[in-house]
């Protein structure tokens, strides 16, 4: 996906190279009632990269932003969800891995929304080793914990929700 949609500038072309031929492909930089192509597609690669620590697809975002830097700087009003994504992106995004079952640890982490915040759980070993941000993390002394990261650097896992609320307050 990545490479079809890339445009020599750093930013993204609203159709894929490999698409029906155009006379020109667009690259609509300005959000109106809906993100811009290239705004909702930079906001994606900040998620993909918080959840496996591809520092490719991070570098993509922020190459994006800045194709977009006039815009958020002197028409803001279009550049709601590019100011969203610099938002994540320096903001860390928080990445919150939560092994083990406890409902609670993840609807605290659902409710701290962070700017570009994710949030991985898995109730199982096997489910911990499918996705890379909860890789290597553990239960604690037997009990589900929540591991509050930026990029994939964790504070110590917590075990408890105010604990948990306290990391992610920052």
């Amino acid at each position: 996906g990545l490479a079809h949609f890339a445009a020599d500038n750093g930013g993204f072309f609203d159709t894929a190279d490999d698409a029906e031929a155009l006379i020109s492909r667009p690259q609509d930089l300005t959000d109106n009632a809906t993100p811009s192509g290239s705004a909702a597609f930079a906001g994606a690669l900040v998620t993909f990269a918080a959840l496996t620590g591809s520092s490719a697809h991070r570098a993509a975002a922020e190459a994006a932003l800045l194709t977009a830097s006039t815009i958020v700087t002197k028409a803001p009003r279009f550049a709601g969800w590019w100011a969203a994504v610099a938002e994540a992106l320096l903001d860390g995004p928080y990445e919150v891995a939560i092994v083990g079952e406890n409902p609670d640890l993840v609807r605290a982490s659902w409710l701290s929304a962070r700017p570009g915040q994710v949030i991985a759980s898995a109730q199982s070993p096997a489910s911990v080793a499918a996705v890379p941000l909860l890789a290597d993390r553990g239960l604690v002394d037997g009990q589900p914990a929540a591991y509050v990261c930026r990029g994939f650097v964790c504070q110590r896992p917590v075990t408890t929700v105010a604990d948990l609320q306290v990391q992610l307050r920052g």
